[in-house]
Parts: C-alpha cells; sequence; structure tokens
C-alpha cells in the first residue's frame, strides 16, 4: 500500500517560488538568471536544446538552481512553461521537445494545479512518442503512481511509486557513492524520495544515500529515457550554509550537469 508521506513532508521543503511565463531562454553566465531576459514566442517556436523546464504552481527556486546550471554549465538554451501553459499544450506539442524537466517543489501541489489530461499527455509523450523525463525529487515524486494515495500523479512507470528518505535534520548534505570507481560525492537534500520502486521494478541505479537504497535512478519509461533524482546537486552557494559538505560547489554542480545532459541525450550513466 502506498503510503501518505508527502501529506506530512513536503518534497522540497524551501518558499515556493511560483514563476510564470513561457519562451525560449538562453542568458549570459550569471548565476541569478532574471525574468527580463524571457522570451514570450513558445509553443510556436522551440528551444535549439529541445528543453521544457516546468515552473508552475507548486515549484521552488529549484527552477532558478536548474535554470543556472543549463546555461552556465551547459551553455543551452530552454523553454518554461507555468501551470496554465502545460495545461494548455497537447500531447503532440509536448513530444515535440526534447527533454520535459519537473524541478523540487512541492509535489502534491504541483499535481493539484494540473488537469489529469495534462498528466495523461505527460506519460504518453514519454512512453509513446519518446518525449525524455528528468524528474528533480518532487518530479521524482510526481511521476509516481498514485494509489488510493488521492495524489495527482503521472503513474509514468504504470504501478511504480517511491515513498520519502527518512533522514534528520532536513536539510541535511547527503554523501552519495556511486559504481565504477567513482568517488563519493555530499549533494543537498531536502524530504526527497528514496527511489527502492515500490510496486515493481524499474531501472539501473546511478548513485545510493548512505544506508544503500538508491538516491538517483535511469531507464526506459516506453520509449522515453528517464531519470530521476531524490537529491540536488544543483544547489547553489546560498542553500549550502545549511549543512557542512565535503564536496566543493563546482563539483556538485558539474554532476548535476552531467545529469542534466544525460537526461537530455537518452546516455546511460554508470550505474549498478
Amino acid at each position: 500500500m502506498k503510503l501518505n508521506l508527502r501529506n506530512a513532508v513536503w518534497a522540497f521543503a524551501l518558499a515556493i517560488a511560483v514563476t510564470g511565463g513561457a519562451g525560449p531562454r538562453f542568458a549570459m553566465a550569471q548565476q541569478d538568471i532574471s525574468q527580463q531576459n524571457q522570451a514570450t514566442t513558445h509553443p510556436l517556436s522551440i528551444a535549439t536544446s529541445g528543453i521544457l523546464l516546468f515552473n508552475g504552481t507548486g515549484t521552488s527556486s529549484d527552477v532558478g538552481a536548474l535554470e543556472s546550471v543549463i546555461v552556465n554549465n551547459l551553455g543551452l538554451d530552454y523553454d518554461t512553461a507555468n501551470s496554465a501553459q502545460l495545461n494548455a499544450m497537447t500531447q503532440t506539442q509536448m513530444a515535440a521537445y526534447k527533454l520535459l524537466i519537473i524541478p523540487g517543489g512541492n509535489s502534491i501541489t504541483i499535481g493539484n494545479n494540473l488537469s489529469a489530461t495534462t498528466l495523461s499527455n505527460i506519460k504518453h509523450a514519454v512512453r509513446t512518442n519518446g518525449l525524455h523525463y528528468l524528474g528533480v525529487c518532487a518530479g521524482a515524486f510526481l511521476a509516481s503512481y498514485a494509489g488510493s494515495s488521492g495524489y495527482n500523479d503521472i503513474n509514468l512507470l504504470n504501478g511504480i511509486w517511491f515513498d520519502m528518505y527518512v533522514e534528520s535534520p532536513s536539510p541535511h548534505a547527503e554523501l552519495l557513492s556511486r559504481p565504477n570507481g567513482q568517488s563519493s560525492i555530499d549533494v543537498y537534500w531536502q524530504d526527497g524520495p528514496q527511489l527502492t520502486t515500490q510496486g515493481g521494478t524499474w531501472g539501473t541505479i546511478v548513485a545510493k544515500y548512505p544506508n544503500g537504497q538508491p538516491a538517483i535512478i535511469q531507464g526506459l519509461a516506453g520509449n522515453g529515457w528517464t531519470l530521476l533524482q531524490g537529491v540536488h546537486p544543483e544547489a547553489p552557494a546560498s542553500w549550502r550554509t545549511c549543512c557542512t559538505f565535503t564536496t566543493d560547489l563546482q563539483t556538485d554542480l558539474a554532476y548535476s550537469a552531467t545529469l542534466i545532459n544525460a537526461a537530455l541525450n537518452g546516455t546511460a550513466l554508470p550505474h549498478w
């Protein structure tokens, strides 16, 4: 039975910043991406990279953290869509993109502000049309099967869901282990999922929490490459004052760029 943990703790407990607007964006190398740099031509024109970043109701300042990595570390442009704009998109319009990113925030609020049709469109754009999906914390929860929980989730993996990773205090610096001789890496975590698949098996493990359970997983959801992460290597310096990190900021940001790039290009990362 699916646990109702998300009612007790938000998937990402930062203050929610509801951002709006949709359009291709390419900002100069800077940590803070200003709203005034955003164009307004979506969905008639699509970012060259093929990235669509959701920034609607329920998302947090993780949107800005991901924007910074996309622009400053990867040098890519991207489009954004808020809740109303994503609700207005057809499956075909979604499938015109290469990668949909659902960032951190409150997964319950995100789901409650997207229609059942929109969630179905996302699922089928991924599973049928091959749209890639990157779910970060709340975005990973949103990919779950809701079961009897009452959540408005995507059910991207056909009956598989995830529970909360239990850690105290929150936020916390989590030391992730990685396979194939890669060094461990400290990353920011705040109320994200433990990606042990419930209700079935799926994917491979890219990184593990200290308890040995999956923190990042990857695989095909139907035809669409999918990467789910319960942690925030994209966290900027301002978030890291909470905790003591053994890994420097630039290393974590570079790891975030690796994850985004792998999700974009359908690249399987080293795994167990």
